[in-house]
């Protein structure tokens, strides 16, 4: 039979012991040691994509007008009642605190509704958020190779109204046009303007 001083020294070693197991599962979990979610296949660097469109104000636009440069790209839909505007407007505010350094960076908004997402809707719909970013339209067909080069997804409703699901992590792309990382709705603002800045430099 143990003695009452011995049992209070394991309990207390197995206390710190289920403390440190519970702390680092939170580190790799939750924690600054958190692995960050990333697509389930990287994209494609963005000089070997191929896909044609134009953007909100009618120029021609395509994946390899973007290398040379470090590159946000989004996808999402006017009509989109939450998660787009929201993601442009944390865009929008990085943007603004980039300042000037804004300018060494392309910002592109690729509409996965096409139907309803026509020239003029997009270049109202951009109106509302930074002139920096750039509405992209295309095809259907133009949008489906461009959501397989990026290696996101989307998935159209059904009705008048229909809704459109689709991935809405922002992708960020170094100036040689390959995948960098991803910035994720709500992510801490500090740690989304030291990803782009990493990129950047």
């Amino acid at each position: 039979m143990i003695s009452r001083r011995a049992f209070i020294t394991y309990l207390g070693a197995g206390t710190a012991l289920l403390g440190g197991v519970l702390a680092l599962g939170w580190w790799q979990v939750d924690g600054p040691g958190a692995d960050r979610p990333l697509p389930a296949a990287l994209p494609l660097p963005l000089s070997e994509m191929s896909f044609a469109m134009q953007d909100h104000t009618g120029a021609d636009v395509s994946p390899q007008g973007l290398v040379g440069k470090p590159s946000l790209v989004f996808f999402g839909y006017t009509f989109c009642p939450d998660v787009c505007p929201a993601t442009l407007s944390d865009i929008s505010r990085w943007l603004s605190e980039l300042g000037p350094d804004a300018a060494q960076l392309n910002t592109v908004f690729i509409t996965v509704d096409p139907a309803r997402d026509t020239q003029k809707a997009m270049a109202q719909y951009m109106g509302y958020f930074d002139p920096a970013i750039r509405g992209w339209r295309g095809s259907l067909a133009e949008t489906d190779k461009a959501v397989a080069g990026f290696r996101a997804s989307y998935e159209l409703g059904e009705g008048p109204d229909y809704a459109v699901n689709h991935t809405s992590s922002v992708f960020l792309f170094q100036a040689d046009g390959r995948f960098a990382a991803t910035l994720d709705l709500h992510e801490d603002p500090a740690q989304a303007l030291a990803k782009i800045r990493r990129v950047m430099e």
